[in-house]
């Protein structure tokens, strides 16, 4: 009697233990095969790469544009800093202004949801409050970036008296650091890495190129 009730025992005993080892492993391969979102990390993304990149181009443009009519060191790097300053607060108040929309259309559109659900007055779940975007996140980003990328041609151009060599050390340090921040970018974003590398530097000399251009052009007019 006690040899049957035994095998009983032992007969309702392994199922539980079979399954509670099946039921792990098949947690830990959906905790294996988890891919991680990286559209989670778009907004301050955008935000920061957005803003080191303007502030980059930018200031780097207009001190190679005033550069291109007046060769003293005092009045370029003034121009980086105004630049650096202005640009700043602009990204940051212009960013926090389109972030906030974006807000109150996804709030919104909640709402909306839970009136047609007759559920107007439920709250909106801890997930869907995670996804909403941050108006302050992005634009202390933006504002930080855009201020991070115009030190870089400031720093260059600061301690260098000689005006074409000045040019050319802001021209070779922007132009590293746009490559450093597609790189940064696309590494962040998984994104292919040398074609967006690329396309930040290229896009980055046209606009400094235009800018001296078109500056050359209406400074030998007497303007």
């Amino acid at each position: 009697m006690e040899a049957i009730d035994q095998n009983i025992l032992e007969n309702e005993i392994k199922p539980a233990v079979n399954d509670d080892i099946e039921g792990q492993t098949f947690q830990q391969l959906e905790e294996e095969v988890q891919v991680y979102d990286y559209s989670k990390r778009a907004q301050w993304l955008r935000a920061a790469v957005l803003g080191a990149n303007d502030g980059l181009l930018s200031t780097s443009a207009l001190m190679i544009g005033v550069g291109a009519v007046r060769k003293d060191a005092k009045t370029m790097i003034l121009t980086g800093i105004a630049g650096l300053v202005a640009g700043a607060c602009s990204m940051a108040i212009g960013e926090f202004v389109s972030v906030y929309s974006q807000y109150d259309i996804e709030v919104a559109q909640f709402n909306r949801e839970n009136r047609v659900r007759g559920a107007e007055k439920n709250e909106m779940d801890e997930a869907r409050k995670e996804k909403l975007p941050n108006p302050f996140q992005a634009a202390t980003a933006s504002a930080f970036a855009f201020a991070v990328g115009a030190l870089v041609p400031l720093l260059a151009a600061a301690f260098i008296s000689d005006y074409h060599v000045r040019l050319g050390v802001v021209m070779a340090a922007v132009s590293i650091a746009l490559l450093g921040f597609g790189g940064v970018g696309a590494f962040l974003g998984r994104a292919p890495l040398v074609r967006s590398s690329l396309r930040v530097l290229i896009g980055g000399w046209l606009a400094m190129g235009i800018t001296f251009g078109l500056t050359k052009l209406i400074g030998s007019t007497g303007l």
